[in-house]
């Protein structure tokens, strides 16, 4: 058996060649500076207290925000979740840390609805975010571009090309201009095309080719959570990590064998304290 250091995963963090994928779990990692929704069954939880939905599918986030639309309004779905990631997150040890990563350019994506990482990125020089967006909100459009002031005033797909930093937020973010991707309609329109890559911005595609990807704070327990990973891993390096504490299901294990994923089984505060300190004498099996 081969072992590989985590120093070489920093190592290689730095350089470049591993590109961040940051699940929802990453708040979790200081849980008195979150105050919204940090997993699927936490937000699905909220909306539903707000509204009622058949029991069936109250603890369905897709479908529940999908009665939602279809019986309140679209705008609906919008408010609440709006609501919901208003509450200002404070960048945690990981955000800072990866915002401080020396390697231009960088791509680091980002599949929850939050704007902490864009709050660490804050202080960085010519940086952007590519957000998906609803079919329902921009027919036609699959992701929206916005520069470090833009506010909510789109940006030109073609000014992303010069960007030393890229954050890619596939389900949308609460910020600039309040897209989410979080209703069974809204991922139908995209899983349609997604195995064609269409709703993957060129940009993006562009920085993962031969790339790795480390996984912080994702599980792949959930066909979508699975689906987003394999399609922006598409055409990457045919090797990769994700942090997962513990027992994996199996519909994870036979994923990320499948991916070649190895996993880092520690916690994730665990392994971002390591990343901090610097330490070299920690190793994990290859």
């Amino acid at each position: 058996m081969t072992t590989a250091s985590l120093q070489a995963l920093a190592d290689s963090l730095n350089t470049g060649t591993i590109i961040p994928y940051l699940g929802p779990e990453v708040l979790n990692l200081e849980p008195e500076t979150c105050q919204v929704p940090s997993t699927p069954e936490n937000l699905v939880a909220l909306l539903t207290s707000k509204v009622s939905v058949p029991h069936k599918i109250r603890n369905n986030l897709t479908a529940a925000a999908q009665f939602i639309e279809n019986f309140k309004h679209r705008k609906s779905v919008v408010s609440l979740m709006s609501d919901a990631y208003a509450p200002s997150v404070k960048p945690n040890a990981l955000h800072q840390y990866i915002a401080s990563m020396n390697k231009k350019p960088l791509l680091i994506v980002d599949t929850w609805y939050d704007d902490a990482m864009a709050k660490a990125l804050a202080g960085q020089h010519n940086w952007g975010q590519i957000q998906g967006v609803s079919q329902s909100e921009h027919f036609g459009s699959w992701v929206n571009y916005f520069d470090a002031d833009a506010n909510d005033n789109k940006t030109e797909a073609s000014e992303a090309d010069a960007w030393s930093i890229v954050l890619y937020k596939p389900l949308g973010a609460i910020t600039p201009a309040k897209n989410f991707i979080v209703s069974d309609s809204d991922f139908v329109e995209v899983l349609t095309e997604i195995d064609i890559q269409t709703p993957i911005p060129p940009r993006v595609q562009e920085l993962r080719t031969g790339a790795n990807f480390l996984f912080l704070g994702c599980r792949f327990n959930h066909q979508l959570t699975r689906t987003y990973a394999r399609q922006i891993m598409k055409r990457s390096s045919d090797k990769h990590w994700a942090v997962i504490e513990g027992t994996l299901t199996r519909m994870e294990k036979k994923f990320i064998a499948e991916q070649n994923i190895t996993q880092i089984d520690m916690p994730l505060a665990q392994f971002v304290e390591w990343l901090q300190s610097g330490k070299t004498n920690y190793e994990i099996a290859a």
